[in-house]
């Protein structure tokens, strides 16, 4: 726990000076908070938007996500890296995107022994390799009851004097706001790419706009027969003929994707018969297309265990989540109603036109990693793509 007063927590393992994984160091957050503890993955200062996640599992989905992207990630639960890490490569399934996207892992209790017929290395060593810093033995429930009363703030990770080639821990708190530069841009693809539908099934051609794609949701939408055009977030798709339109998830504030904004705003206008759907930031920019509006939430959702309710029904599925915005609900256009709500807090996580093929969801129906209970969302965006 805090020392009183102070917000400082010590290191829950011995700091052995030099020897990797025991090197100290501390998470500083932007209302002066401290928490001291010791680093595994690579020996480097860090910095970004610190935010929280309590699934139990799904390190490996999690950390490649590029939606985490220009984040240090806080896992709530306190045992980590016990199951290891499969072999990394560049295009497998096994992960959701080639990199790991986070700034930085915070954790409870790192687990450097793992267990599992899948893994080829810990946790560290992936961290290592990949060149992104862990820190273990802190209060991540500490944490987390901060961020939750006083909202997600900036933080940064910096090794202790003398161990920080930069020098970062003895300068003056200054953390530049990810959110304010243009993370979509860092993970979107640069050139457009067509990924065949799967041998052996015939389905309708959909054009994925890509703000930060998780691989998963391609995986989906392929197993139900659909060819697919990948298009970078920025480029004007509309000259290219297709089934459907689908608008991924991807990291930060949906109000810097002006130019994918305005894109969708001419397809809505144009389409009245194909289905354009969103995915989380996807579903952020369908609002503002629309001319909705999204704002920050205090904390966002991310985990896998978010209830979700469909308005006027008793339907409630359990979903994975991960993001900071949310639409407003208030500020929905004349012909746009409320799909989804929120069952923990009332915000808004799915929206809907009326009378036209146009929908989408804040949570990820894809589940990866987590529950599959919303997985006909895919069923009913590729029915629409058939029919259009």
């Amino acid at each position: 726990m805090a020392s009183e007063g102070t917000g400082v927590l010590q290191p829950s393992t011995p700091v052995e000076h030099g020897a990797h994984g025991h090197v100290p160091a501390y998470l500083e957050l932007g209302d002066g908070s401290r928490f001291a503890g010791t680093v595994f993955g690579s020996l480097r200062d860090t910095e970004g938007e610190v935010v929280f996640n309590t699934g139990m599992v799904g390190y490996v989905e999690s950390l490649t996500d590029p939606s985490y992207r220009g984040q240090i990630l806080a896992l709530t639960y306190p045992l980590i890296g016990n199951y290891g890490v499969p072999t990394f490569a560049i295009g497998s399934e096994k992960f959701e995107s080639d990199e790991i996207q986070v700034r930085g892992l915070v954790v409870a209790d790192y687990s450097e022994a793992y267990g599992h017929w899948e893994a080829s290395q810990s946790l560290g060593s992936w961290l290592r390799d990949q060149g992104v810093l862990g820190l273990t033995g802190i209060d991540t429930r500490e944490l987390t009851r901060i961020l939750r009363s006083r909202g997600t703030m900036l933080g940064r990770i910096v090794l202790a004097p003398g161990e920080s080639s930069g020098g970062a821990a003895a300068s003056a708190f200054s953390v530049r706001d990810p959110n304010a530069t243009d993370l979509v841009g860092e993970v979107a693809p640069s050139g457009v790419e067509t990924l065949p539908a799967l041998p052996g099934t015939k389905g309708p051609h959909i054009i994925v706009v890509d703000c930060g794609c998780k691989r998963s949701i391609l995986r989906e939408l392929r197993a139900r027969g659909c060819r697919i055009t990948r298009v970078p977030y920025r480029q004007d798709f509309g000259a290219i003929d297709c089934d459907g339109i689908l608008l991924s998830n991807g990291p930060g504030d949906p109000a810097v994707c002006a130019t994918t904004v305005a894109h969708v705003a001419k397809a809505l206008a144009r389409s009245r018969s194909i289905p354009i759907a969103g995915i989380c930031l996807g579903s952020q920019i369908l609002a503002l297309a629309a001319g909705g509006r999204t704002y920050k939430l205090p904390y966002g959702h991310r985990g896998q265990n978010q209830p979700v309710q469909q308005v006027g029904t008793q339907r409630c599925w359990i979903t994975s989540q991960n993001h900071g915005y949310a639409v407003d609900a208030d500020r929905l256009p004349d012909g746009w109603e409320v799909w989804f709500t929120n069952l923990n807090d009332g915000t808004v996580e799915g929206i809907r036109h009326a009378t036209l093929p146009f929908f989408a969801v804040q949570f990820h129906p894809e589940g990866s990693p987590g529950p599959t209970d919303s997985l006909d969302f895919f069923d009913l965006f590729v029915e629409a793509a058939r029919h259009a």
